[in-house]
């Protein structure tokens, strides 16, 4: 049976963190920025740092080597679930939105989603502005990854926690013997990248505060904006490169990133096969939207079509979702593409959402594979990646995954329409959801406000169910996980 003790007692660790954000938070708004929000800030972190000590003092010593993978499944869909709704308490007390509304904005935030239901960002407290796209930086690597990295007594059962939190169909890659550093190599890399982002922000024009705004949900590829406009509102090509540079290099795996970095080796990007994978697809993609975009007469510049087409190919196949420039009125043909590009998605072990590089690469050679048995029904074939044969059971878990990824949108997307949604707008917010994406089209091009009620808690069950990638929160919902 499923340790909920060991669960409950995890849990006061991401409760404990979210408090901790937001007395930061109170704090800021305070000395900084004089907005007077820190009361909002404060008072929800108090009771959080309060709730979060007793969970701790009431429980007894327990060994988290102990930590089974049903303890760490239900840990994962826990701290997502109950870090989305403490997130959402100050944005109910700044905004003024519904409680539906608020949890549906934390999620998105947290989970790098970046929909959103809100509008008149310019007007608003600046520090309840990067309280938002912290909580996507703190969300892009992972709640769970956070916590494992500064618990040592996780060095052991720690491991499970990261395999039901970590994205992708491989997850036996560790950076060192012990699992907390791994963890930590993971956060110096997010660092790292972060603070080149903001650096390249600011030398581009943007103001300190922007720059280090945009940079949290820039390598996070979470694409929440400090303005209404979000990257139109620089109307900047430079700006638009810095961006395209770290939204790429956000969605690579950062387990590569930390290779490349410790060995000073930049050609092992190259040599790994996801990633070579994404760029050659990137750049194809990209002159395609940028053809698209001239023959619908968009633009008239070829410069012009092919860095707002890169830039929002980029935005949408990392995940990222950045707005600008009125794409949500480009032709039915283009928005379709960009929504492809979200499912295609990043690399593993990247802060990307979407299927995956990887599941791609493996379902095209799985269906070659199935082709060729066709044509010689005697021969044998197996399926490399990076030179090495692939078992069937990561086969076996790619197809599946690329099959509920397939029924969800078509259950979501009816179950949205179900609310009173047209089919484009109710596929595409579901899609966006799916794929921590981000933007909508059709009556949602704007953002997600004309959104029922129900469809709001439907769209944020789809967030967290699409940034754990499935399978680690339906197999809550399997008799067998409850039993002995």
């Amino acid at each position: 049976m499923v340790s909920r003790p060991i669960t409950v007692y995890l849990l006061a660790f991401p409760i404990g963190l979210m408090g901790t954000v937001q007395m930061g938070f109170a704090v800021l708004s305070h000395w900084i920025f004089h907005d007077r929000e820190e009361t909002e800030f404060f008072m929800p972190a108090l009771v959080m740092l309060v709730v979060a000590v007793l969970l701790l003092s009431l429980a007894r010593r327990l060994d988290a080597s102990k930590i089974t993978f049903r303890d760490a499944l239900l840990y994962a869909v826990l701290t997502w679930i109950s870090c989305g709704v403490l997130g959402a308490i100050p944005i109910v007390l700044i905004t003024g939105v519904s409680f539906s509304d608020g949890v549906f904005e934390s999620i998105s935030a947290l989970t790098t989603t970046g929909a959103t239901v809100l509008s008149g960002l310019d007007q608003m407290p600046k520090s309840f502005l990067l309280y938002r796209q912290f909580l996507q930086w703190l969300g892009g690597l992972g709640v769970v990854i956070f916590v494992v990295s500064v618990l040592p007594m996780l060095n052991v059962g720690g491991m499970k926690l990261l395999k039901a939190e970590t994205p992708g169909p491989v997850k036996d890659e560790k950076l060192s013997p012990r699992v907390t550093s791994s963890a930590r190599h993971l956060w110096f890399v997010y660092f790292l990248l972060t603070f080149l982002c903001a650096l390249g922000y600011f030398l581009g024009g943007m103001s300190a505060y922007d720059a280090i705004a945009h940079s949290f949900t820039t390598v996070s590829t979470g694409g929440f904006s400090t303005h209404d406009a979000s990257m139109g509102y620089f109307n900047s090509p430079l700006l638009l490169l810095v961006a395209d540079v770290f939204m790429l290099l956000g969605a690579i795996s950062f387990s590569l990133h930390f290779r490349v970095f410790h060995f000073r080796r930049p050609w092992l990007y190259w040599r790994d096969e996801e990633t070579r994978n994404f760029i050659v697809w990137v750049l194809l993609l990209s002159l395609l939207t940028a053809g698209m975009l001239l023959s619908f007469e968009h633009y008239q510049d070829p410069w012009e079509a092919l860095s707002f087409g890169t830039f929002h190919l980029i935005s949408f196949i990392t995940s990222t979702g950045y707005g600008g420039d009125g794409f949500t009125q480009w032709h039915y043909s283009i928005a379709f593409l960009l929504v492809f590009a979200g499912y295609l998605g990043g690399c593993a072990g990247s802060t990307a959402g979407g299927n995956k590089i990887i599941r791609n690469i493996l379902s095209i050679k799985l269906i070659n594979l199935q082709l060729k048995r066709l044509i010689h029904p005697n021969g044998v074939f197996i399926v490399k990646y990076q030179g090495r044969p692939v078992g069937t059971d990561v086969l076996s878990a790619t197809m599946a995954f690329m099959s509920i990824a397939a029924s969800s949108t078509l259950v979501l997307t009816l179950a949205m329409m179900a609310t009173g949604l047209d089919f484009w707008s109710s596929f595409t917010a579901i899609s966006a959801c799916l794929n921590v994406l981000g933007p909508a089209f059709g009556s949602l091009g704007g953002n997600f406000e004309p959104v029922s009620d129900i469809g709001i808690w439907v769209l944020s069950a789809a967030m967290i169910l699409g940034r754990l990638e499935y399978f680690t929160v339906l197999a809550l919902f399997l008799p067998i996980f409850w039993r002995h």
